[in-house]
C-alpha cells in the first residue's frame, strides 16, 4: 500500500495546514509532524517552508506531491480494478476537453455505455492542459483532446479532423453570404471561449499570422461554456468563433449558421489520447470504431 507518510503530505498540501490535515485523516498533529520529519529524512529533502505564519511548498515538495500524486491514484486504481474484477466489470474515466464534449464524443460514449453491460464510464471535462496532467498521473484512463499531442510517454489514435468556422444567427445579415471576412467580423458583437481555451488560442494565432490582433475586435463577452455560447449566438446577442462539430446538432436543425472565414484556415486535429501502459487494445479499437461510424453517419445526414 503506499506510505502513510506520502498520503499525509498529500492532505497537508491540500489543506495547507498540518492541523486541518491531522482533523482529515483523524491523525494527531503531534502524528503528522512526525510524518513529515520522517519523510524529508528518507528523502533528504526539505518538503515545506514557514512563510508569514503560513507553511508553503517547496521546489523539491512540489516534486514529491506530483509523484506522491500518481502513486496514489495508481494504487486506488489498482484497489478499483480488483473489486471490479470480484463483481465482473470494468471501469474507464475519460477526460473530455469542453469543445470535444459538444460534439459527438458524448453520444459515442453513451452508445458504447449501452453496447457494454459491463463498462461503466466516468466522463471529465476539463482544459487540455490539465487533462494532460491527469492522464500522467494515472488519474483518468483516455482524454478526447484538440490540437498537437506532445511527445513523451503519452500515445494517440487519430480521431479527426476539425475547422473552425463564425458561428451566426440566422438573423444576422452574415449568414446570407457564403464566406465571411474579416471586415465583417469587426462590425460584430463577438461572444468567444476565454483566453487560454483551445479555441481561442488557434483563433487568435491565425489572426496574428496575418498581422491582426484580437483587440481589433469587438469582443463583448467571454463564455467557458459552449451551449451558452450557441445559445446567445442562436438568440443574436453576437458572433462567435466556435469548432464545427460542436455546432453540428444546431446545423443540422437550422437553428443556426456557421460560415469559413476568408484566409482563415482553421483546422486542427481531435485525437484520443493514452499513456502507454493502457493495456485495453479492444476499448480503444471499439471507441475510435465507434466514433468513426458515427461521425460518418452524421456526416452523410448533415449533406
Amino acid at each position: 500500500m503506499i506510505d502513510v507518510r506520502l498520503k499525509t503530505f498529500i492532505a497537508i498540501c491540500q489543506e495547507g495546514s498540518y492541523t486541518l490535515a491531522a482533523q482529515k485523516l483523524s491523525l494527531t498533529q503531534p502524528a503528522v509532524s512526525q510524518h513529515m520529519r520522517q519523510l524529508e529524512n528518507e528523502l533528504s529533502a526539505k518538503l515545506f517552508v514557514r512563510k508569514g505564519g503560513k507553511i508553503e511548498v517547496t521546489q523539491e515538495g512540489e516534486i514529491v506531491l506530483k509523484y506522491a500524486k500518481r502513486m496514489s491514484a495508481v494504487y486506488d486504481t489498482m484497489l478499483r480494478a480488483l473489486k471490479d474484477e470480484k463483481e465482473g466489470l470494468t471501469r474507464i474515466s475519460i477526460g473530455v476537453t469542453p469543445t470535444a464534449e459538444s460534439n459527438i464524443m458524448a453520444e459515442v460514449l453513451a452508445e458504447y455505455s449501452i453496447r457494454k453491460p459491463g463498462l461503466r464510464i466516468t466522463m471529465i471535462t476539463d482544459t487540455i492542459t490539465n487533462l494532460y496532467e491527469k492522464l500522467k498521473a494515472y488519474e483518468i484512463d483516455l482524454a478526447i483532446v484538440e490540437g498537437n499531442v506532445p511527445a513523451g510517454s503519452l500515445k494517440s489514435v487519430l480521431l479527426d479532423t476539425d475547422s473552425l468556422v463564425l458561428a451566426v444567427s440566422n438573423e444576422n445579415p452574415i449568414a446570407k453570404k457564403s464566406v465571411a471576412t474579416l471586415a465583417d467580423i469587426k462590425k460584430e458583437n463577438m461572444i468567444l471561449r476565454s483566453a487560454g481555451s483551445g479555441t481561442r488560442n488557434l483563433f487568435v494565432s491565425h489572426l496574428e499570422a496575418l498581422g491582426q490582433s484580437i483587440d481589433d475586435f469587438n469582443v463583448i463577452l467571454e463564455v467557458d461554456n459552449i451551449a451558452t455560447i450557441k445559445d446567445l449566438v442562436r438568440r443574436n446577442f453576437g458572433v462567435s468563433i466556435l469548432a464545427r462539430s460542436a455546432c453540428m446538432d444546431e446545423l443540422k436543425k437550422g437553428k443556426m449558421k456557421a460560415l469559413p472565414v476568408e484566409n482563415l484556415s482553421m483546422i486542427r486535429q481531435i485525437s484520443l489520447v493514452y499513456h502507454e501502459d493502457f493495456d485495453r487494445s479492444d476499448i480503444l479499437n471499439d471507441l475510435t470504431g465507434l466514433y468513426y461510424s458515427e461521425s460518418a453517419s452524421l456526416g452523410s445526414k448533415f449533406r
